[in-house]
């Protein structure tokens, strides 16, 4: 019983893990547009 908890734990948490990578990933995506548009109007 204590080994298939601590599997339920170690799948959610890499889950959680995963998830978090790509919404930092898409973050910085964001934020480089929005860099390369300010970048494009300092240019102007």
């Amino acid at each position: 019983m204590m080994i298939r908890t601590a599997l339920l734990v170690l799948t959610a948490s890499c889950l959680l893990i995963f998830t978090a990578c790509n919404t930092f990933h898409g973050m910085g995506k964001d934020i480089k547009s929005l860099g390369e548009k300010i970048e494009k109007s300092a240019d102007k």
